[in-house]
């Protein structure tokens, strides 16, 4: 630590000047005011404006503020003390970390550190403290109350045991009664089901939680209007729940086949990855807000996939870390763990980063991830059109792409007959600048031209 470029500057949230020792209660109060915000260091020996000032330093001088500060708070705060010297004085620094069993007293008050000042905190503050601070349980892992071993669907989770074994190599002997699996798998503790076993190997998982859904629709268009092309809700367990999920989606997208020349296998493409849409199925399932009301959603539309789950992103991950590696940070750890152990996930926060590359690998531009309507969207899209690319184009272009994500195609006469007081000659540059940007591509010949989206 180089105390002597701290010297100087202004005392602030995490720096704390002292001029004496003999300001104990004075250094108390500071030690409790970063115990309970962002920890911050105190140096003894120098004066407001920041100059050394120093202190005398005994034998005992250190142990006995250890000392003093300990036997004065609760619970007990242990700093990191030591003596530095600076212009040939000595100055005291009191390393404070921020306290994970908040909040933290001093002679029977609690302070916080607000800017460069230390202020008491009164009952109401401490109430809050003390809740945050409390060790937190997440909803996977608390009880499901009313329900018991009868509610578990055994055939399931013999499945599960199977799966784990051979994908995970879990030592498990599988033919041990429901009860002890549940027990070693951490899904039943004191007599009682955790929700996190209802969810997964429950027989009918809904009559706990009807937020356990997954709503899936097809719809005409680019607009979530109805009628519905097709439309299921799907109440089963969350492993089928993510296949059957998956069954959906590709049941309701394209898959192109044809025939290389000099090859007699028949080659085949999906609109969108398999691997992406089973990973956002997956993800949705996952790290939802299992105390939300809401479902998740699952919408297909002649442009796009959209995946919404109820939830945010948990700290301190942003949409744009999902693109990059960066670490898991499981909302339901116990849910995660199951979907890991039978090879539905991977712990590693791989999921998304794959997720792009799958979508590029397929000729897809990257998907978006995006945190709305207090819920977190994947969107797998078909074509490589962002809102910074619309916002580029005139207003023109962007009804000819409007009407090309509508009907599929634009021909000119189309274009023509949408903007009747523009010239054929700047209409012709406006489609021909959409072709330069890679976002429409031109078919057919002569009188037969029309534009598709790329």
């Amino acid at each position: 630590m180089d105390i002597k470029k701290l010297l100087g500057r202004k005392e602030s949230e995490r720096i704390e000047f002292k001029e004496s020792l003999r300001m104990k209660d004075e250094i108390g109060h500071t030690v409790s005011g970063f115990s309970n915000t962002k920890g911050g260091l105190i140096l003894v020996g120098v004066s407001d404006r920041g100059s050394a000032i120093g202190v005398d330093v005994g034998k005992k001088t250190t142990s006995d503020l250890a000392e003093y500060i300990k036997r004065n708070t609760d619970p007990n705060v242990f700093p990191e003390i030591d003596v530095h010297e600076v212009e040939s004085k000595k100055i005291i620094s009191v390393q404070v970390r921020e306290s994970h069993d908040k909040p933290v007293f001093f002679k029977s008050h609690a302070y916080k550190r607000v800017g460069d000042t230390t202020q008491r905190i009164f009952s109401s503050e401490i109430r809050t403290l003390a809740k945050e601070s409390a060790p937190k349980r997440y909803w996977d892992e608390q009880v499901c109350e009313g329900a018991t071993l009868d509610d578990i669907d055994e055939d399931k989770l013999r499945w599960f045991l199977r799966r784990a074994k051979v994908e995970r190599k879990m030592d498990i002997y599988e033919q041990m009664p429901a009860k002890e699996m549940l027990e070693k798998l951490g899904l039943f503790k004191n007599s009682k089901l955790a929700n996190a076993a209802v969810l997964l190997f429950g027989k009918e998982p809904q009559r706990y939680f009807l937020q356990a859904e997954m709503r899936c629709a097809k719809f005409k268009g680019t607009e979530a209007v109805k009628p519905f092309l097709d439309m299921r809700v799907l109440r089963d367990n969350l492993y089928e729940q993510i296949d059957t999920g998956e069954r959906f989606v590709l049941d309701n997208i394209k898959k192109q086949a044809w025939i290389d020349p000099g090859n007699i296998e028949r080659q085949e493409k999906w609109e969108y990855p398999p691997d992406a849409i089973r990973e956002a199925i997956t993800n949705a399932v996952c790290h939802r807000d299992y105390a939300s009301t809401s479902n998740i959603h699952i919408s297909i539309f002649d442009d796009r996939i959209e995946f919404w789950s109820p939830g945010s992103l948990p700290d301190p991950l942003t949409p744009h870390d999902l693109k990059i590696p960066h670490k898991s940070v499981p909302v339901n750890p116990l849910l995660a763990e199951m979907l890991f152990l039978a090879k539905y996930i991977e712990r590693w926060g791989s999921g998304t980063v794959d997720l792009v590359k799958w979508c590029l690998q397929h000729g897809l531009p990257e998907p978006l991830f995006r945190e709305e309507q207090g819920g977190f969207s994947v969107v797998l899209r078909k074509y490589k059109i962002s809102d910074g690319v619309l916002k580029a184009l005139n207003e023109r272009q962007r009804k000819a792409i409007e009407y090309m994500l509508k009907y599929g195609k634009i021909t000119n006469r189309d274009y023509q007959n949408q903007c009747p007081d523009v010239s054929r000659e700047t209409l012709r540059k406006d489609l021909n600048l959409l072709i330069e940007k890679e976002i429409i591509s031109m078919k057919g010949a002569k009188k037969g031209v029309y534009y598709e989206l790329v």
